[in-house]
Parts: C-alpha cells; structure tokens; sequence
C-alpha cells in the first residue's frame, strides 16, 4: 500500500519506518529542511532503539522516502497520516494549527479520494474540522466531487520502546465516520494493519470522537497512577514506611497491577504533561471541572521538588562550595527527550542555590544542552557551574554527592566501592529507588530515596 506520513517527529519517525518494515511504500513528509537532510544522509534526528536501522534498511530497499514536496506526498499516498505536533497552547489546549495546516495542504492538492488519518494527539471534535479544512480547499479548487474519509488512530508508543510497540500492539484504535465511506475506510485500515492483526483481534473500531477520547484518557489514567503513587511516597517518607513494600503488596492485587506505580520525581516528556493539560481544558470548554486532573499536575510540579528538599534538609539552603553529580537527564531511560524533565527543575535549582553541578546522561547530553541553555537564560553566569561529563564516574570527580535523576540500565549495578573512593563523602540522593537502603547502608553508603526509610552507614 502507498502510505504518506506527514510529520517525521517522534511519532510520525516510528510510524512512517515501522509501515515501511511491513512492506508499504511511505512517503515522510516534513517541512523542516534540514530534519530530512539529516533523514536522507543517513542520520536520525531522534533516539528510539532499533529505529535508526529499520529507516536505514527500508530506505535502502526503496521503501521508505523522505522530502518536503507536499505535492508529492499528496499524489502518493492512498492513506495520508497527519502526524504532526500538537503542542500546548498558553491556555493549556492543544495548538491545532499544524494538523489544519496539513489537512489543508491534503486538500489544494489532492486529485482522487483518499483516507486521511489523524495519528497526532487531538482534541475530540478535530476530526471534524479536519474534514472541514480539506472539504474548504476542494470547494476552492472546484473539485467538491472528492472526498477524504477521516480516521482517528492514535498512538500508543511508549519512548524508549516505540518501535516494538508498533510492532506488537496491544491494541489498535481505529475511529471512522458513518455510513459507506467510514465501512471504506474500516476495511482500508483493517487491511492495512493485517501484519499486525494475525495471532489475535488486536483493532478496536469505535467513532471517530471516541477514539480522540481515547487517547486522552488513557495518557490521563497512567499520569493519574504515578501522581497517586509519588502522594503515597510522600506520606511514606513521614510515617517511616518502605513505598516498595507497599507498592509490592498493592500492585499483587490484578485489579491494580504493577504498571506506573513506581514512586519518582514526577513524569514529563511531551505526552503525559500536555495531554493532562489539554484534557482538563477540554472539559472546562464544556462547563466541566476535571477536579483529579488537576490534584494530578498539581502533584506532579511538586514531585519535581521533592529530590532538592531532600538534599537541602541534609546539606542546608546554601549549596555554595558544594559539587553534585547527577546521573540521568532525560525524562525517562531509552530516550533523549528532555521535554519537561524532572533533571531541569533539580539542576536549575542546585545552580540557583551557589551549587556546581557535573551531569552525565547515555543518550541526552547534546538535547540536554540546549535544554539547559534556555533554562539558564535568565541567570547569568550558572552555566559555567554545569559541567558535561564523559562518563558516570567521571560526573562523580570531586562531588559531594551524587543525584540519580533517570533511572538507566547502566547505574542499577554501579562500582560501589569505586564510586565511594571518587566521592568526597558517600552520599546519594536516589530519585528513582535503584538500590535497596539496607544494602547501601552495608555497603557504607548514606541513601536518600523517595517513600525509603533513610539509611546511615553505621
């Protein structure tokens, strides 16, 4: 089948490549220069493991096209994936105006009929103006005798695992119109998506409003889990109670499960903040206060915090002459996204406080840079504190404590006795709860986690 994605951020990126692995001819359209230079040399602007060589093996066998021609994009594909950004309006809202911007192109340009997909994160309602936005540019053109079908499939893929998500769904939501040209439309995705569809019925057909919806309050109900469960460590940390333990004995129960229940520093990236956000003020467009969505964010901004107090109730609120190391500085492992990462808020916070901060992360250290620049706009001067280390150990060089931030595979089983002998003094302040504060204490190490009973080498 000829595909046409529009958009080759992180969604349409994996999208594009991963219908391309199964065997169609996808067209990746971007208006941004130089992402697809960078796509056609070979280069790929975003980190997802095993994505850089699904686009190379399928760019290589003819399958997979990057350009910015939009005219092109339009002839070639029978299914055009609107898959662009939505990011948050200064009201919280989702910013429609690239999803309408590429629907209106769909329609100066299209010269048959053809299914157009919103794969983007939306409101309930854009399909509708979706349509609207094609249906204006034919009416223009003279050429109301054609019709796009619209379909809303939204993404369910997790960063740092997009690819086997897309690959192993477990589940497919498919939204289409009534009538005729939804049942066309039905059978063209259902086709589509065969591949992925063999072992068990994996696609959930629904309305198109719906599976907006969907998307939303499945984004909403995980960030609602992780909010609870950081309340709940929160709480532990007063009463001396162990959150692992606890987390153990409730996510047991399989009305609960294990999922999202790992106390932390809060959630970012760029689904779960701007999709509570956008939620909640969907609701209040329609006289409805959303009352846990908002107790979720509100949780969440205070989350980011609660790691800085544990270092400032130990070290005092001047950090002046002080030196920490901070693993970890993308929002979670396996990716190099710092969108609204936990790490911004704690290493501008250590700056403010006179601190000097050494900070190492696998995959992020060139985003991590930008990031940083912008945080630290407005303070002139704290960017010479901020060091980029080569290594982990090499972060740990003469700081007085190490701050573990995103929770990598590769600083679950550190040198413990190495990492003691670079510090100045033991001590770790664990956002993500990777050791076991007995063994910390017998290993000599001081260890601060979240919702974990402290423990002081003896």
């Amino acid at each position: 089948m000829n595909i046409t994605v529009i958009g080759t951020g992180y969604v349409g990126l994996v999208t594009g490549a991963c219908l391309a692995e199964l065997g169609n001819k996808v067209f990746c359209l971007d208006v941004d220069r130089n992402k697809i230079e960078i796509l056609n040399s070979g280069g790929v602007p975003i980190y997802e493991p095993g994505l850089k060589e699904i686009i190379a093996r399928n760019r290589a066998s003819g399958r997979l096209i990057f350009s910015t021609d939009v005219a092109a994009s339009v002839a070639h594909g029978e299914v055009q994936f609107i898959a662009v950004g939505t990011p948050p309006d200064e009201d919280g809202s989702a910013d429609l105006q690239y999803v309408v911007a590429a629907a209106r192109n769909i329609g100066r340009h299209m010269e048959r009929n053809c299914i157009v997909v919103d794969k983007s994160t939306v409101p309930v309602g854009t399909g509708e103006k979706v349509k609207a936005a094609i249906r204006a540019e034919l009416e223009a053109r003279g050429r109301g005798e054609l019709d796009a079908m619209i379909v809303s499939n939204p993404e369910f893929l997790k960063e740092g695992a997009a690819v086997e998500d897309f690959m192993r769904p477990d589940r497919i939501v498919i939204g289409v119109e009534e009538g005729a040209a939804g049942a066309e439309a039905r059978e063209v995705m259902r086709e589509l998506y065969a591949p992925l569809n063999r072992n068990h019925e994996r696609i959930l057909y629904m309305d198109v409003k719906s599976a907006e919806f969907t998307k939303y309050a499945a984004n909403a109900m995980l960030a609602t889990r992780i909010s609870f469960m950081n309340e709940l460590a929160n709480l532990a940390d007063r009463l001396g109670v162990d959150i692992e333990h606890v987390r153990k004995g409730i996510g047991s129960d399989p009305r609960i499960g294990f999922s999202f229940l790992y106390a932390g520093t809060g959630y970012g990236g760029s689904c779960f903040p701007k999709d509570v956000q956008a939620l909640a003020r969907t609701a209040s467009e329609h006289g409805q206060e959303l009352e846990i969505l908002g107790s979720v964010e509100s949780v969440n901004d205070k989350q980011k915090q609660v790691l800085l107090k544990k270092i400032v109730a130990r070290l005092g609120e001047d950090l002046s002459g002080k030196t920490f190391a901070v693993w970890g500085l993308a929002f979670k492992p396996n990716t190099d996204d710092m969108r609204a990462a936990p790490s911004r808020v704690i290493v501008r916070e250590l700056l403010q406080r006179g601190a000097k901060v050494q900070v190492y992360d696998p995959v992020a250290m060139e985003e991590a840079r930008h990031a940083f620049a912008l945080d630290l706009a407005d303070l002139p001067g704290k960017e010479a504190d901020l060091h980029y280390a080569g290594g982990a150990m090499e972060a740990l060089e003469g700081a007085d404590a190490v701050v573990i931030v995103t929770e990598w595979k590769s600083f679950k089983s550190p040198d413990f006795a190495a990492m003691k002998a670079t510090l100045k003094e033991p001590l770790v302040f664990d956002g993500r709860n990777l050791f076991e504060p007995v063994t910390m204490a017998r290993l000599g190490v001081e260890y601060h986690a979240i919702g974990r009973p402290s423990k002081r080498p003896k």
